[in-house]
């Protein structure tokens, strides 16, 4: 496959002497390889077909990239475009409102890992945590946590809707609850990328075995560099001119 001069691993392949000057070597990858798996691809919109799948999915698995993040419906069709390849398939509870019931998102959970996805990643009742149900929504964490059978927990944060003591507020129940990382962001509410000031906050308040994923809008690589050393582990990006060079 043809990854053309404006993808980010050639972008990063020529200005990396550059970048290892800007920011501390443990901070990001060293590699274009390296930085391939710290990506997830997100196939989420509604009207996407199987040709889309098939494509991202070649996409995935051809740059070696961490995950391909779909729809509960489509994770058996992902299982079959990336048998026999290492790429996650990473699907959603709840998702996009987080106001299901929390039977529902612990089914969805069971469904998901039943049809091969490797990750969860929840949306949590944001009306609970404005009403200060803490204990409640530590619960459903635990019941996902549970049904997700050893499979990594990622909690969803929009940040757009919360102010900085709920996000602080939630970072302290994912903790307790026992989720493996943090989503900050979708592209649900906001075309802007996630927030740097967000993820610095979070990544002092959070343990260190609790990683931060930064999905939303990532424009080009500077900014996907930016949000790595600002302490996200790794990024959700759903435009593939970011990777082919095609915009």
């Amino acid at each position: 496959m043809y990854i053309g001069h404006r993808g980010i691993q050639n972008c990063l392949a020529s200005d990396w002497p550059l970048t290892i000057l800007l920011f501390s070597p443990m901070d990001l990858p060293q590699n274009p390889i390296e930085l391939a798996r710290k990506i997830d691809l997100t196939v989420l919109k509604p009207d996407a077909v199987r040709g889309d799948f098939e494509r991202y999915c070649t996409v995935a698995r051809e740059l070696k990239l961490h995950g391909i993040c779909v729809h509960g419906s489509r994770v058996l069709l992902a299982a079959a475009f990336l048998e026999e390849s290492d790429v996650k398939i990473i699907t959603m509870a709840g998702f996009p409102t987080g106001a299901n019931d929390s039977d529902t998102k612990r089914y969805e959970t069971e469904v998901a890992a039943d049809n091969g996805a490797h990750e969860i990643e929840l949306a949590i009742n944001l009306g609970w945590l404005k009403e200060r149900e803490d204990a409640r929504i530590v619960r459903e964490i635990r019941d996902v946590v549970e049904a997700a059978d050893e499979r990594p927990v990622g909690v969803i944060i929009e940040s757009e809707l919360l102010n900085r003591d709920e996000k602080l507020r939630l970072a302290e129940i994912i903790s307790e609850a026992g989720a493996q990382s943090v989503v900050l962001g979708t592209e649900l509410l906001s075309e802007a990328p996630p927030s740097m000031d967000d993820i610095k906050m979070l990544r002092e308040v959070l343990e260190a075995k609790i990683s931060i994923k930064a999905a939303g809008r990532i424009p080009d690589s500077k900014t996907a560099l930016a949000l790595l050393q600002a302490g996200a582990a790794r990024l959700a990006i759903s435009e593939l001119a970011l990777l082919l060079g095609d915009a």
